[in-house]
């Protein structure tokens, strides 16, 4: 209760006032938004139009890239032969290594989620712990472990076997992509896991269902989000993937990552290297679509 006249009278809520302060809270939004903005507008979304507009432009007998004239023959080029052997093979070793990371992945995240949290936050821990190292220093570390000197090959030839070469092939470079990439599809399946509500399983199991069908019907669904994160998040990079192709795979396995900077570096054919890059980035674009509208909302 309000009593006296010293007491200052409360400024009466209007429709002008509300939309005041929305404008002032929207303008001190936008104020605390302008660096990270500007950080992307400056080296994300400008290089992409660069890119863009490089994929319309032609080449010319020296190398160089001309701007005028712009022509659609780089994207015409796409449809070579040759390009669609580098992107279905690309394609194809990506989803082998989703595949790969999601059937190891699974038991492991089902095993932490079903864990008190002592052990949990111990398991979370060891999945991290690739992290905390470069990529490039542990794909390195492959090339020894792979190589015809390595581990591999010397236990071999101490149980009497041939020398084992394993670098310089597309199983080096598959085994290289799953270890990178494992920790992407392990964490979103363990978010998925942990969040669910395991007394539906337990009902299943109340209802006579074994602990397969209970799996099939109940645990698999309710962590579908989790399965759709961790592959967009483990097929994308594994598309457009570089190091890991050039260090395992040498000039034997050319896929879309290094075929793409052989065009720059190496043939000096800009615009057909960026039309590459269009291409591919709208392959992503779409795979990044399908992560927003079926599980990136429920995450």
């Amino acid at each position: 209760m309000v009593v006296g006249a010293d007491v200052e009278e409360v400024a009466e809520a209007t429709p002008e006032l509300e939309q005041e302060a929305e404008r002032a809270a929207s303008r001190r939004g936008m104020l605390i938004a302008a660096p990270s903005a500007a950080y992307l507008i400056l080296f994300f979304a400008i290089p992409l139009v660069i890119v863009f507009v490089y994929s319309f432009a032609r080449r010319s007998s020296t190398g160089a890239t001309v701007l005028d004239g712009w022509n659609l023959e780089s994207y015409r080029r796409l449809f070579d032969p040759l390009v669609g052997e580098i992107a279905l093979r690309s394609f194809g070793l990506a989803v082998t290594t989703t595949l790969l990371c999601l059937l190891l992945s699974y038991p492991l995240a089902y095993f932490m989620a079903t864990r008190p949290d002592r052990i949990r936050n111990v398991l979370l821990v060891l999945v991290m712990i690739p992290f905390w190292s470069n990529f490039l220093v542990r794909t390195y570390a492959w090339r020894v472990l792979l190589g015809s000197d390595g581990p591999i090959s010397q236990l071999s030839q101490l149980f009497g076997g041939e020398p084992i070469r394993i670098l310089f092939t597309n199983t080096a470079v598959l085994i290289g992509l799953v270890y990178g990439f494992l920790p992407f599809m392990v964490l979103p399946l363990y978010a998925a896991l942990d969040r669910m509500d395991w007394s539906l399983v337990e009902a299943a199991r109340d209802l006579y269902a074994d602990g397969w069908t209970a799996f099939r019907r109940v645990t698999f669904p309710l962590s579908m989000p989790g399965v759709i994160a961790g592959s967009v998040l483990v097929f994308i990079p594994t598309l457009g993937a570089y190091v890991t192709p050039a260090l395992l795979g040498g000039a034997r396995t050319t896929l879309l990552g290094d075929y793409i900077v052989s065009q720059f570096l190496a043939a000096r054919n800009q615009p057909f290297g960026s039309a590459l890059s269009v291409a591919v980035m709208t392959v992503m674009l779409g795979a990044t679509v399908v992560y927003f509208r079926r599980g990136g909302r429920t995450l």
